[in-house]
Order: structure tokens, then C-alpha cells, then sequence
């Protein structure tokens, strides 16, 4: 779709709906002249020069990438009028679309009935689960894995729960035995799993959580924030294909979180929570005696924490989903590149002199590391840093990002490895964009040029 084109289409839509309430003046103190427009806007334009270029298959760094088009030109149309989501008086076409596509997100996750919205950010999605775990098991804790993301320990402070740090296995997934050790003590909750860690995309086992928590009680919410759209993977045909179990008994916990603006395609920020049980609304009860009087209809904001939220965020998502819902045959296929470029890249680096495979990736992560002689974490963690400050600044850059593994992770999986520090930075790189299955040569012949360049 031609972007150009697109963008000019949303301001004619626009302007003729608001043509249709008659003409007026703008006021004055809102003018400004091209002049003094395009020096502002050149500046705008050279300083986000100061970026690195999330949306070329050579970035393979961070979980970032530009939205669709389609997202943006939703976003864009519904930004023009800047309806609030807050309550139907500020938003109702995009409550409405909101809904629509939460309902999506449900279906996706095999929710027969549920209670959910869009939030801001992941981080927020995961502050409303947990502020419900807690309405509904007050003065009981979370528990939660040690690689799970940080938010959890932070929104349990916030929240003034006690956090209960679960360790994981040598595939950085939550350790079944010591869970059951932590929710025997009768001081936890909810138990928070996680499908795609954002360090390494590991994925808790959900199917066997679950038995463990409901004989002790204890609620499950699903951090998917990142992986759950993965979910469309799940038993599919193909080398992309993930084992059903896990992603199947996301449809059997309480809660989830799931962030399409990582590979739902949207723009910074759009996250989503989702209830399975529509009675937790009961939680969020309050009144607002100025938003709330032109429809007896559920607002949004009578379900959310947050107040004020971007309407067109759900019109970017609605528009998205309109063209690549989400389904096997939908973001299903743009997921399956991201999945097939890491595999295709693990089976590179295990076949490599110069590389290492940190472990086998699991969603579209991918983890690894120089292979150094001696075979010693100082050595591995300065050539993790050189190989990520040198990809940056060569002639033909490359962008990866680095993680650390502490030495006890390290050594669980490389036992060959020497532990001589507490831990060392490794090598990491998100391939989320479905073009990285077309460069995954380029970026592995490059890293290890720069691996054996010392």
C-alpha cells in the first residue's frame, strides 16, 4: 500500500466529515506560517536522524520495528479528531472499534467469554491483572520466575504485594518443583507465567502450571506481553510450528496480557488485559459524574485503571486487524517468517567456528556468543561487547543487542564454559520483522567476520 497516498486520504476523510457541521474560523492564536513550519519540522527531521534503523532486517538489536502502514494510517485518520477512549462521550466509533478487536484478541487466545481492553503499554496491562489478583486474594503474593520481565516485581511493590521470585531451568523456564515449594507455603495467590521471556522468549510451560495451581488454590495469569501472539503458531504445519500444550491452556488461566505493538504491528503505545471471568469488572466500579451520561452502555473507562487513552490506538489496531487479523492465515504468516529466520539462524551458529548457540530458540529470539579461547566468561563477555560496538560502526552495520547470563545460567548450559567472573554479556537478536528470514546469511557471515577479527 502506498503510504503517500494513504495519509493524503485520511485528512480529505476528515475534513469532509467535519465539513458536514457547517464552516469557522480558526483562531488566530493557533496559526502558524509555512516559514517558520518548515525550520521547525527540518530540525524534527535531523534530529530523528539520532535512530537506529529499527526497520531494516540489519537491525536485529532490540524488540523494535516501525508499525504497518495501515496501522499508521489508522492511527493517523483517528488522531485528526483525537477521541479519548475513556468513556463512549469521548471515543464511540473507537470504543466500539476497541471492542471489536479485543474480542480478536479473546478468539485468539480461546476466551469463550472475557472482559478486557487496551492499555498503554504491557507494564500497565500487567498492573491491572495483578491489582485484581489481589482484590481477589488479599494479603496473598505473586509468584512469578526469576527471567520473567521486571515489571512484576515493581507492580507488586506498587501494589503492596509480596513477590515471590520463582527460579527457572536451563531453558529459562520457570522450575515446576520449586514452584510447588513456593505455593505450598500458602502465601501466594496468583502465579504469573510467562510465553516468550523478553531476555531469551522462553516459554513457561502454562499446561503444567496449571494442575500445580489449581490444587493449591491459586489463580494463573499469563504474561504473553510479548509471545502471545505466537500463539498462532501453535500445532501449525511447518518447520515454524510450536508445541500446542502451552499456548492451548492460555484459554483455561484467569488472565492475560498480551502488547500489540510488539508483533501485532502497531505503533508505541498499545497493549491489551484480558479476564476470562467478565465478573472482575465488579473491581473497577467507580464513577465519573462528567464523562459518563449519554449512553447506560459499559464505558471503558468503567473497566480500566487508566483514565484518558488514545482512540486511535484502537482504530489502528481495528484497521490492522481488517487486513491481518489475527489468525493463522493472518499475523499467523508474518510470525512464521520471524520463527523460521531464528531456526535457520540457530542451525548457522551450530554450525559455526566462531559462534556458539547460548540456547535453542524458542520463539523468533535468538541467543548466542563467540566462541574465545580460553574458554572463560571474561573472555566471552568483552567479545559480546566488542562485536556489538564494532557491527555498529563498521561499513556494513549490523545491530545486535547483548544480554547478561549469570554464571550459574552460563555453566547449566555450557558446563565446558569457566566460570572465572559472575556472569558475562552474550549476543542477542530479535528477529520480529518477517524480512530478517531473507538476511539471516548476511547477518551471520558479518557477525562472524567480527567474531574472528580480534
Amino acid at each position: 500500500m502506498d503510504l503517500h497516498h494513504w495519509l493524503g486520504r485520511a485528512t480529505h476523510a476528515i475534513q469532509d466529515w467535519a465539513d458536514t457541521f457547517g464552516p469557522y474560523q480558526a483562531h488566530p492564536s493557533l496559526l502558524v506560517d509555512d516559514d517558520r513550519f518548515a525550520a521547525a519540522f527540518g530540525e524534527l527531521a535531523g534530529r530523528l536522524k539520532d535512530n537506529y534503523p529499527f526497520f531494516h532486517p540489519h537491525y536485529a538489536g532490540q524488540m523494535l520495528k516501525p508499525p504497518h502502514p495501515a496501522a499508521v494510517v489508522g492511527y493517523v485518520t483517528a488522531m485528526l479528531i483525537n477521541p479519548n477512549n475513556h468513556a463512549l462521550d469521548g471515543g464511540p466509533a473507537t470504543a466500539a472499534m476497541e471492542r471489536e478487536a479485543v474480542a480478536q484478541l479473546a478468539s485468539m487466545f480461546g476466551y469463550d467469554t472475557h472482559l478486557g481492553h487496551l492499555t498503554t503499554s504491557g507494564t500497565i496491562a500487567n498492573l491491572e491483572a495483578l491489582f485484581v489478583a489481589r482484590e481477589l486474594h488479599p494479603g496473598r503474593g505473586v509468584a512469578y520466575s526469576e527471567d520473567a520481565h521486571y515489571t512484576h516485581g515493581r507492580m507488586c511493590h506498587v501494589l503492596g504485594l509480596k513477590g515471590h521470585p520463582v527460579p527457572t531451568d536451563d531453558h529459562g523456564r520457570m522450575d515446576l518443583d520449586a514452584l510447588e515449594d513456593t505455593l505450598r507455603t500458602g502465601e501466594v495467590g496468583t502465579v504469573v507465567v510467562t510465553t516468550g521471556t523478553t531476555g531469551l522468549g522462553a516459554v513457561d510451560p502454562v499446561h503444567e502450571v496449571l494442575p500445580l495451581a489449581e490444587r493449591h488454590g491459586v489463580r494463573v495469569h499469563v504474561d504473553a506481553a510479548y509471545g502471545g501472539f505466537f500463539t498462532l503458531l501453535a500445532g501449525a504445519d511447518g518447520p515454524e510450528a510450536l508445541p500446542a500444550e502451552p499456548w492451548r491452556a492460555i484459554a483455561r488461566c484467569d488472565s492475560v496480557v498480551v502488547d500489540p505493538h510488539k508483533h501485532g504491528l502497531q505503533p508505541y503505545g498499545c497493549g491489551a488485559v484480558l479476564f476470562r471471568d467478565p465478573e472482575v469488572g465488579r473491581f473497577y466500579l467507580h464513577d465519573s459524574p462528567y464523562t459518563y451520561f449519554t449512553s447506560a452502555e459499559l464505558h471503558l473507562g468503567e473497566i480500566s485503571l487508566e483514565c484518558s487513552r488514545a482512540g486511535a490506538s484502537a482504530a489502528a489496531l481495528w484497521l490492522t486487524f481488517q487486513l491481518l487479523p489475527p489468525t493463522p492465515d493472518g499475523l499467523g504468516q508474518i510470525l512464521a517468517a520471524g520463527r523460521r529466520a531464528a531456526l535457520k539462524w540457530a542451525d548457522l551458529i551450530d554450525a559455526s567456528q566462531y559462534l556458539e548457540l547460548y540456547q535453542q530458540p524458542e520463539l523468533d529470539i535468538v541467543s548466542y556468543f563467540p566462541a574465545v579461547e580460553p574458554a572463560a566468561l571474561t573472555g566471552i563477555d568483552a567479545a559480546s561487547a566488542r562485536i556489538l560496538t564494532d557491527g555498529m560502526t563498521s561499513p556494513d552495520p549490523i545491530f545486535l543487542s547483548t544480554l547478561r547470563a549469570d554464571h550459574e545460567a552460563f555453566t547449566a548450559r555450557h558446563p565446558q564454559i569457566t566460570a572465572d567472573t559472575d556472569g558475562a554479556r552474550i549476543l542477542r537478536s530479535v528477529l520480529m520483522k518477517p524480512e530478517s528470514e531473507h538476511h539471516i546469511e548476511h547477518l551471520h557471515i558479518r557477525i562472524e567476520h567480527l567474531a574472528r577479527t580480534r
